[in-house]
């Protein structure tokens, strides 16, 4: 490891314990992060009264949509509604044609993937960009994967858990707002040039990375491929002032994803097993992660995504579909697909450096 990347790492974790030592919560910020634990709670509790299947994706919904203000919690809301039905309506329209070649849904994912994460740089409406093309690949690959399973089914349930974890961002933030009286207004993203040389070449990356899943399932059927769509796609949402800013940002988003979710996986897993499937303390444990997730997300130490990435982790492994049988190879395995993705987008980057000196960037 040089000494650039573990510098990288330590001023992470060094950020990440600045802001515990002690924890320091405003007014404003107490709020918010008590809105998003009523969030996930309710999407969780909505996604099992409902008998949807994944509830973590339901509850990592409502963690992620949920912002300081109405306005912008309403605002994302429905861009990622929106986003996912064309995502999963355009996978189920083609899937008839590309599951049953690797070469042609290699393909596929490829030129979707890459053009919405163009999108994702370029447009103020990236958000739902960035859903249309994470739940395309996230159909295809189940899909892929499970092939028993009637496509329908996999596109409705992503679609449901979307929807519940959505509903419950948007309910518990406009009560929040009518509770604080807070009522900021929301300030649209300015609209950048359409050609975008730096951003076509960050979504390059991403697009091969996408390419390659594939393949790995016909030559090692590894389980949890849909988790490292979209880890690559989350990773490589990356604005386009950082493109301008930064040599290589999906790097650090890489190390942050990385950091975060290793560090969340280890310490779910560890009070899983201590819990003995206890659903009372793995509900706890789950609020804990995401009350910590969110006080990172708030800190402005430039690690948000690290605090992100532990509260999906919890969310994975200490949230299951059915309390009855919490199985933790589960939630492992769903870790496990997250690093899939990051290994293969580091293989890219790798690749693309080898060919053109440097990586990518502007």
């Amino acid at each position: 490891m040089d000494a650039d990347r573990l510098r990288g790492w330590s001023a992470a974790a060094a950020s990440v314990a600045r802001d515990f030592l002690p924890w320091r919560m405003s007014g404003a910020r107490a709020v918010d992060e008590v809105s998003c634990l009523a969030a996930v709670l309710l999407a969780i509790a909505g996604a099992h009264g409902l008998g949807i299947g994944n509830v973590g994706w339901a509850a990592f919904s409502a963690f992620i949509v949920i912002r300081g203000t109405f306005a912008e919690t309403a605002w994302r809301g429905a861009l990622r509604v929106a986003g996912t039905v064309a995502g999963v309506t355009l996978a189920w329209l083609l899937a008839p044609v590309l599951l049953g070649s690797t070469v042609l849904l290699s393909l596929a994912l490829a030129v979707v993937g890459g053009a919405t994460l163009y999108l994702c740089v370029v447009d103020r409406r990236g958000y739902g960009w960035l859903l249309v093309g994470l739940s395309f690949a996230m159909v295809l690959v189940d899909g892929m994967q499970d092939s028993s399973v009637a496509l329908a089914a996999f596109a409705k349930a992503r679609l449901a858990e979307v929807c519940v974890g959505t509903a419950a961002a948007v309910l518990v933030s406009a009560v929040s707002a009518l509770l604080t009286r807070r009522a900021v207004p929301l300030v649209a993203a300015p609209a950048l040039q359409f050609w975008h040389k730096p951003a076509c070449l960050h979504a390059l990356q991403g697009a091969l990375a996408l390419a390659l899943i594939p393949w790995v399932w016909s030559a090692w059927h590894i389980k949890a491929l849909s988790q490292s769509s979209i880890t690559i796609m989350a990773v490589m949402m990356v604005p386009a002032v950082e493109l301008a800013t930064s040599d290589s940002p999906a790097a650090t988003r890489l190390r942050h994803r990385f950091f975060g979710c290793c560090i969340g996986g280890l310490l779910a897993t560890g009070i899983l097993l201590l819990s003995h499937a206890s659903p009372v303390i793995m509900t706890l444990a789950a609020c804990l992660g995401v009350a910590a997730g969110r006080h990172i997300e708030n800190a402005g130490h430039g690690v948000e995504y690290v605090g992100t990435q532990l509260a999906l982790a919890f969310l994975v492994v200490l949230v299951p579909d059915n309390y009855a049988s919490v199985d933790a190879a589960t939630g492992l395995q769903r870790l496990f697909g997250i690093v899939i993705g990051m290994v293969l987008l580091e293989v890219v980057r790798r690749f693309l450096k080898t060919k053109r000196g440097k990586i990518p960037g502007p």
